[in-house]
């Protein structure tokens, strides 16, 4: 019985963290801290895993791209997290929607992406958005 008023606490407050979230829009963002921050941190960890999927969703090449390398992260707070992330990503052996011992494509079938890509993250309650994408091929 006692789990009753967490559980409606709970759903309170990620009413108001998606309110939030949905009037960022149309305010002036003030940012409390500004940081470059390392890719195993917990929430740029998540970040770097939902656009990875979110690239190979828009992605109309068969097979599945990975990140390989994490070039920088910065990690901006106001009412939100809102990661910048330059990363290296290449394509893999694997056809999408495989993910599993997927390695680099070697030879005529290499590909290399460079993106930056700035992400609003309210990861407590799995909500991303793409600010910004910007990708260049080798």
């Amino acid at each position: 019985m006692m789990a009753e008023p967490w559980q409606a606490l709970r759903l309170l407050l990620a009413i108001l963290l998606t309110l939030m979230a949905l009037t960022y829009q149309a305010r002036k963002k003030t940012f409390l801290s500004v940081q470059e921050v390392t890719a195993i941190e917990n929430y740029a960890k998540d970040s770097l895993q939902w656009i990875t999927n979110q690239y190979n969703k828009e992605s109309d090449d068969k097979y599945h791209f990975r990140i390989f390398r994490v070039l920088k992260v910065q990690k901006r707070i106001t009412d939100h997290l809102e990661y910048h992330l330059n990363v290296e990503m290449q394509r893999t052996t694997c056809q999408k929607p495989e993910t599993t011992n997927c390695v680099p494509q070697e030879g005529e079938l290499h590909k290399q992406v460079n993106c930056f890509f700035s992400v609003f993250a309210i990861p407590w309650v799995e909500q991303y958005k793409i600010l910004n994408k910007t990708c260049s091929s080798d």
